[in-house]
C-alpha cells in the first residue's frame, strides 16, 4: 500500500485496477449506471470485494446488464439466477434488480436518459472531497439521503442511503479519493 494510493485495495489485484480505472470517474453512460446500480444493491450488507470477484459472472447472469432484459424477467429466470453460485443469491436482491429494471426503463423515458435523471440531483457535476484520512469518508450524506428518498419514491427498491453514497462514489459522483492518491485529480478532470 502506497501513501500515493487509496488503501482500501489492500492489494488485492482486482480492487487495485477497479480503483485505479474505474472508482471516482464520473459516469454517463446509462447501461454502465445501470450495471453499478444492480451490483451497489447486490453489496448491502456485504463487501464490495465480493461483489467484485463476481462481476463478470453477474454480466453473464443478468443478461450484460440490458435492463430491457432484466425488465422482462419472469419467474423462470429468477429461479434461474436463485440457482446460479457465481453470484449473490438472494431473493430480495435479485426481485430489487428486476424492479430497479423497469423504474430505471421508467426514468429514462422521463428524462431522456437515466445519467440525466441520476446526475439532476447534482446538477450534472460531481462532488469534490477532500478527505486526508480513509475515517473521514462518510456512508451516507445529505445528498444521498435525497437521491435515496427520491429514488424510493420513483420504484426503486434496495436503495437506501449508504447503497446510493456507494454508488454516487464508483460512479463518480463523488470523488472519494484521498487527496494524497493519484487519482484524486484524474478522476477530478475525467468524465467517462
Amino acid at each position: 500500500m502506497s501513501a500515493k494510493t487509496c488503501p482500501w485495495p489492500a492489494g488485492d489485484p482486482l480492487m487495485t485496477a477497479y480503483h485505479d480505472r474505474e472508482w471516482g470517474v464520473p459516469l454517463f453512460d446509462d447501461r454502465r449506471l445501470f450495471e453499478f446500480l444492480v451490483l451497489e444493491t447486490m453489496q448491502a450488507g456485504l463487501s464490495w470485494r465480493c461483489v467484485l470477484h463476481k462481476r463478470e459472472n453477474f454480466r453473464k447472469a443478468f443478461d450484460r446488464f440490458d435492463p430491457e432484459k432484466v425488465a422482462r424477467y419472469g419467474a423462470p429466470k429468477l429461479k434461474a439466477l436463485l440457482g446460479d453460485a457465481g453470484i449473490i443469491r438472494n431473493r430480495l436482491k435479485i426481485e430489487a434488480a428486476v424492479a430497479n429494471a423497469r423504474a430505471f426503463l421508467a426514468a429514462r423515458e422521463a428524462h431522456g436518459g437515466f445519467h440525466r435523471y441520476l446526475w439532476g440531483f447534482l446538477d450534472g457535476k460531481p462532488i469534490v472531497n477532500r478527505w486526508k484520512n480513509p475515517k473521514q469518508l462518510p456512508a451516507t450524506t445529505r445528498e444521498s439521503d435525497l437521491i435515496s428518498k427520491e429514488m424510493k419514491k420513483d420504484g426503486f427498491r434496495f436503495v437506501g442511503s449508504t447503497v446510493i453514497y456507494a454508488h454516487m462514489q464508483a460512479t463518480g459522483m463523488v470523488n472519494d479519493h484521498l487527496v494524497t492518491c493519484f487519482r484524486h485529480g484524474e478522476c477530478r478532470r475525467a468524465r467517462a
